[in-house]
């Protein structure tokens, strides 16, 4: 799908300068793809306007904040962990859900942070990934052609036409929903829950049949052992013990909902994008002379960059350019999802490129979507093999290329669903219907993610440790 937005979409473009330069809206003038029309323009008009005028979701500190720390990461002083689901769901807006993910998130980052002594950024696919691309505009459901399934911001799940049409007041529902998200994770984060002294209030069930849970609760009881230590030396408490930063992400996607919540603050040069820290550009709308890459041209944001076969190298660093011309450190993080059989014949050469443009990229590995496969019964999985399979390789390429792997990004869940096969406790596909809840792309669950955490810092450990 690829259409001028304003053709289909049209939204009043009238704040747009005389000049022709950036704005929240200039990408209205470029060709768009995976965004379809949505026929009732009134209402987009109506919807946009009102999420215009609503409260930012996020501040542009924060943003600031977290450039910083991965302009640390940029350098080899740190390491990214980006995680969550494929696509939030509005009905998956519950405490159990939030604290999951929450949980999960800060059981890796404890267990990287313990195993490499690096400080670890954490970033969740949280509170605004609410679209997905898809590879084709509709599907064929009991003889009746309709648009996919593109995420809850834009249609519905249910398969029938009138539910899977664009419906200008997701973007509404979108922001209230990742309002209550980021309230109740603020909450957990601020006052407690990720307090270092009490880990093992952070356990899960299913967690002890796993092959890594000695290991986890020897580090339990190694950082209780550290922590009581500097508490008998040290006359005042460590709050700082008590609150971890957790930033939000999501796929620029649906440009409707991220132009709407882009404004300029006092005091501050350019525009934020204030409804997450971080979003990033996917490897399907990453077109040079795109509407995508126009809006995110004129953000502040550090904005992540997918890169997987087919890439035009070229092109790709046309992008980095245009989105960084000043090269800022902090600002771009590349996210590789190559595949296991394409690692070793595409990253070394643009490592190089990249190295002798002078960019100060954060390196980051998406080793699950270039390992998706449909079983013989047509249910869509991965390979934990494979996914780690991608890491290690990954790893390998930038030692030999004296590059810094600085992040993985995964889709996980603190749930313990069945959707992707492998693992310590070997789920196979017969096993897979156990509890499959994901509606687009399979995750990790809560032991896999574990797991693969201990086996992303033992890799490290191999390249960087000195």
């Amino acid at each position: 799908m690829k259409q001028k937005a304003k053709e289909a979409n049209p939204i009043n473009t009238e704040s747009l300068n005389s000049d022709r330069s950036w704005s929240p809206l200039s990408w209205s003038e470029k060709p768009i793809n995976q965004l379809p029309p949505y026929p009732d323009t009134a209402n987009l008009e109506r919807a946009y306007n009102e999420l215009k005028s609503l409260p930012p979701l996020i501040t542009s500190w924060e943003i600031e904040a977290l450039k910083s720390k991965l302009a640390d990461v940029s350098q080899g002083k740190g390491f990214l962990l980006q995680g969550g689901d494929c696509a939030e769901t509005f009905d998956a807006c519950t405490a159990p859900k939030i604290v999951n993910m929450l949980k999960v998130m800060l059981q890796m980052s404890f267990i990287l942070v313990h195993e490499m002594g690096t400080p670890i950024v954490r970033v969740g696919r949280i509170a605004g990934q609410y679209a997905k691309p898809r590879s084709k505009d509709s599907e064929t459901i009991d003889g009746v052609e309709m648009l996919n399934y593109r995420g809850d911001l834009i249609n519905s799940f249910e398969p029938n036409k009138e539910a899977r049409t664009p419906d200008p007041q997701r973007l509404i529902r979108a922001y209230e929903k990742a309002a209550l998200t980021l309230n109740f994770l603020r909450a957990l984060a601020d006052e407690g829950f990720a307090d270092l002294q009490h880990p093992e209030q952070w356990e899960l069930d299913f967690m002890q049949n796993n092959e890594y849970y000695k290991d986890y609760e020897a580090m339990v009881a190694s950082i209780n052992k550290a922590i009581n230590f500097m508490e008998t030396i040290t006359p005042n408490s460590f709050n700082t013990l008590h609150k971890v930063d957790i930033y939000t992400s999501h796929e620029a996607l649906n440009l409707y909902y991220d132009s709407a919540q882009t404004r300029q603050v006092p005091r501050k040069p350019g525009f934020f994008n204030l409804s997450g820290h971080m979003v990033w550009l996917g490897n399907r709308t990453k077109q040079l002379d795109g509407a995508h890459v126009e809006y995110l041209s004129g953000i502040r944001n550090p904005i992540g960059i997918k890169v997987g076969p087919p890439f035009d190298m070229d092109e790709t660093m046309g992008i980095i350019d245009k989105l960084n011309p000043n090269h800022e450190a902090g600002k771009i993080v590349l996210i590789t999802r190559m595949g296991t059989d394409e690692v070793e014949k595409s990253l070394p050469k643009f490592i190089q490129k990249i190295k002798h443009s002078g960019h100060p990229v954060v390196w980051s590995c998406d080793p699950m979507h270039g390992n998706t496969f449909a079983t013989d019964s047509n249910v869509k999985t991965r390979r934990f093999n494979d996914i780690l399979e991608e890491i290690k390789s990954t790893f390998a390429v930038h030692r030999a290329e004296g590059s810094y792997l600085g992040g993985v990004h995964l889709e996980l869940t603190g749930d313990n669903v069945t959707e992707c096969v492998g693992g310590a406790n070997g789920l196979n596909e017969a096993g897979l219907g156990t509890n499959y809840e994901t509606y687009c792309d399979p995750r990790l669950n809560y032991e896999q993610s574990l797991e693969m955490a201990f086996l992303v810092a033992k890799e490290w450990n191999k390249s960087y440790r000195s």
